[in-house]
């Protein structure tokens, strides 16, 4: 309903056709560069697509629902979110599109799936606290982590830690303990 809003010309099959076509003429590249040794470059940095957010009434679970789906059946690179800026003088949602990239780098990045941040009983992202916060309030039974003998994946949902020190508690476990100093390097 918001695409025909916003842009009556458009529908989501018109969105979705080129999207698949440009993902099977990847597939046919990848398959037919077991045969030729140089094979043309096609979409050497991979598929990606915008949204305007805040244009149309969607939620959160909305936008983001549109965007792994995209992930997944398309096997995009990236997805962009672009805040709408009305011809007003109101302040346009930079907030709920931070937020929206945060979300998505969860579901890349993090291992999340969209059902843990968003979902019917939970469609919009609190825009006080990041995502991954916000899912760690909702889910108190995760905690508290033991970083000492935690898998890597529990590491990456602790807020605050990131992919990389995460990685580097894990390696630094395999020299001993860690204790509350070296965390705080």
């Amino acid at each position: 309903a918001g695409l025909r809003m916003v842009a009556p010309e458009k529908d989501h099959e018109s969105v979705r056709k080129p999207l698949a076509f440009v993902q099977s003429q990847i597939r046919e590249l990848q398959s037919e560069s077991k045969i030729i040794k140089h094979k043309p470059l096609f979409v050497p940095a991979g598929q990606s697509t915008q949204m305007v957010i805040g244009a149309t009434p969607e939620t959160d679970l909305e936008i983001m629902n549109v965007a792994n789906t995209f992930y997944k059946d398309y096997n995009l690179k990236r997805v962009y979110y672009s805040a709408y800026v009305p011809v007003t003088n109101e302040n346009p949602p930079l907030v709920r599109k931070n937020r929206l990239y945060q979300t998505d780098w969860l579901l890349r990045f993090y291992g999340f799936e969209l059902e843990e941040i968003l979902n019917p009983g939970h469609s919009s992202l609190d825009l006080d606290i990041d995502p991954k916060l916000g899912w760690a309030l909702r889910n108190p039974h995760y905690f508290p982590v033991d970083v000492n003998t935690a898998p890597y994946k529990a590491l990456l949902r602790i807020p605050g830690v990131g992919r990389q020190s995460a990685l580097k508690m894990v390696q630094a476990r395999k020299f001993g303990r860690l204790h509350e100093y070296q965390l705080r390097k």
